[in-house]
């Protein structure tokens, strides 16, 4: 039988978590030093227990403790640490002004920014922040676990041209699109990622459980879409088993939700409350120590949030390939508004932000779309220590949504997309290929940091019914 005695030898603190140390090991029913493995893992990883029925008192406990260790300061930098950028005639001051910000906070090791960045709220989409054991919640966005998905069905890509219609009507009947969408009950999928433990683990949690649900399978507005298209893969791939030559491919573009919504505001206005002497332009980048109690809870509602992003495209996936009877042949996945824990090259350990920017390791496989009307690419990455094993998400803005409005011509829009042959169903003009930059050159500007394995062409792109706003509608005026 383990002993209180027994665990102040072993280096835990006299105290209340020896007591709850105790419980665990009794309700754990394992022999002794099974037990003990557990409660030091406990002990050396608290934020993992948080949804465990036996562990979690004691781990909350452990979280408390090593709080009180921490040492918090908002106390800026002198100096940045520094940035390294990629295409920076393309990015916009603006964007790298907010870079430097994120560059001067005390708990900033590393720092990057990609070809597509633009401005965005905390760090700038597109930017890539390393911290020592903590996570801003504006650092990782508010689309939680926003990625890509890319199908690839080996079948002849003229298959698409010959049943057009029946691959639009697979993605108006399939999919749920804008703010809000959900499913009516009746016709609500199910996914393993709805039984997680996670759910029960924080009260918030239990609240969008329910919404989260009726979410799954669907997405956003702005610039979400599921899309066919072609895909043209040069040389193969042999970690996907796919030789050189033509696919059909379904490619999606969405996130977490509702639920990455609700974590991200409730997350960074706790983040705030911790650090109310931070400088005006610096609040938004306001962090949680990954040692505190609601570290540990955003990072376990984060990582949630990711299997359920994940989750919601392998449904729209298998719903839409079933509604035209096409298999998977081979996929590739990933987050782009994540953190993650890595390792830089001297061995340190850090989290690793990346808002707008995808995961681009050595021999890492990712997508990085263009626009409803450009091409998008699957890539391997090339593990750059200078980019923090980071590329681009995308093309990235060249145009706000009021700019977009204001200064693009719907004709044009239109005339663009019919003289590439692509039909869209939905999308607004905010979301304009003329909205963004040339692709090409934001993959040419990143060439030492990906390198690319195959080219998707899109062909029928489902959007949101996105409605121009007022303004917008005053704004196009003004100028005919």
């Amino acid at each position: 039988m383990i002993t209180g005695k027994q665990l102040i030898d072993n280096g835990w603190p006299q105290g209340k978590v020896i007591g709850l140390a105790l419980t665990a090991a009794t309700n754990l029913n394992l022999p002794d030093d099974e037990a003990l493995i557990k409660l030091e893992e406990v002990r050396a990883y608290p934020g993992r227990f948080l949804a465990d029925s036996i562990l979690e008192p004691l781990a909350r406990e452990w979280l408390h403790i090593t709080a009180q260790r921490t040492i918090p300061t908002d106390d800026l930098r002198d100096h940045p640490v520094p940035i390294h950028s990629w295409g920076r005639s393309m990015i916009d001051q603006e964007a790298i002004d907010q870079m430097e910000r994120a560059a001067r906070l005390p708990i900033a090791v590393q720092t990057a920014v990609m070809p597509d960045a633009h401005v965005g709220y905390g760090l700038p989409i597109g930017g890539v922040l390393a911290a020592e054991n903590a996570v801003i919640p504006y650092g990782v966005g508010v689309d939680i676990a926003c990625r890509m998905r890319i199908t690839i069905c080996a079948i002849s890509p003229y298959y698409l041209d010959q049943k057009r219609t029946k691959f639009q009507e697979a993605l108006l009947q399939q999919t749920r699109f804008g703010m809000g969408a959900e499913w009516e009950q009746r016709l609500r999928p199910y996914h393993p990622v709805m039984d997680r433990p996670e759910w029960e683990a924080i009260p918030l949690l239990q609240r969008l459980k329910g919404k989260a649900w009726a979410q799954l399978g669907t997405s956003g507005g702005g610039n979400h879409f599921v899309e066919w298209g072609l895909l043209e893969m040069t040389e193969g791939a042999p970690e996907l088993n796919l030789t050189a030559g033509k696919y059909i491919a379904l490619l999606s573009h969405s996130g977490s939700r509702g639920l990455g919504a609700n974590v991200a505001t409730h997350y960074t206005k706790v983040a705030q409350q911790q650090h109310p002497k931070l400088e005006k332009g610096y609040k938004e980048l306001a962090w949680l120590h990954l040692d505190s109690s609601s570290g540990a809870e955003y990072w376990l509602a984060m990582n949630l949030a990711g299997e359920y992003a994940s989750a919601n495209h392998a449904v729209i996936h298998e719903r839409v390939l079933a509604a035209v009877g096409l298999e998977a042949a081979a996929h590739v996945e990933n987050h782009h508004n994540f953190a993650w824990k890595e390792q830089l090259a001297d061995g340190g350990e850090v989290i690793v932000h990346r808002k707008g920017a995808t995961p681009a390791g050595a021999g890492v496989l990712g997508v990085i779309p263009g626009s409803m009307g450009d091409p998008g690419y699957v890539v391997r990455g090339l593990g750059n220590a200078d980019s923090i094993n980071s590329a681009s998400h995308g093309a990235g803005r060249k145009l706000g949504r009021k700019q977009a409005f204001a200064k693009l011509d719907p004709k044009q829009w239109q005339k663009l997309l019919n003289n590439r042959n692509i039909t869209l169903l939905g999308g607004s003009l905010d979301e304009a290929p003329q909205a963004y930059k040339d692709i090409d050159q934001v993959m040419a500007a990143q060439a030492d940091l990906v390198e690319v394995v195959a080219k998707f062409t899109p062909r029928i792109v489902r959007m949101a019914e996105d409605r121009p706003p007022k303004w917008a509608k005053k704004g196009r005026k003004r100028r005919q």
